[in-house]
């Protein structure tokens, strides 16, 4: 079975004993459409990769392929985006059931995210080393 890879094309910034910095371009997925020029969706934006334990040997401004596992990038998703959704629809359904004020309602189901938001950056070395970067030099 043949694993997906989610990539991008940069170049190194920074190398640090074990960790090398890459600066990539992301694009959304209507950046390369043709009528781009006339929407404002369109989105293009500079981030910094870190690459922990690099095999092989980097230079400084070398171009490189920064790629993760497809499975993983879904893993993101989910932690991001889903969970926090499916909690605040819960939170909205169980809320309902003791009390009809949909102020509080309302502020309970959202004063729910910040909670969780804060959990997920509190346990984000453990997610971090979860999300492995890899490196492939460009030839």
């Amino acid at each position: 079975m043949e694993t997906k890879e989610i990539e991008h094309d940069g170049w190194v910034l920074e190398i640090h004993d074990n960790l090398v910095k890459v600066n990539i371009m992301a694009q959304a997925a209507c950046a390369s459409c043709n009528a781009k020029g006339v929407c404002s969706a369109a989105d293009v934006e500079e981030k910094i990769i870190e690459v922990s334990n690099p095999r092989g040997d980097y230079r400084i401004g070398e171009r490189v392929k920064v790629y993760m596992e497809q499975s993983l990038g879904f893993k993101a998703l989910f932690l991001g985006y889903v969970l926090p959704f499916i909690l605040v629809m819960i939170a909205l359904i169980v809320t309902q059931e003791f009390t009809t004020s949909e102020g509080i309602i309302g502020l309970v189901a959202l004063g729910l995210l910040p909670v969780y938001y804060l959990l997920l950056y509190q346990f984000k070395d453990h997610i971090k080393k979860q999300f492995s970067f890899k490196l492939k030099k460009i030839s």
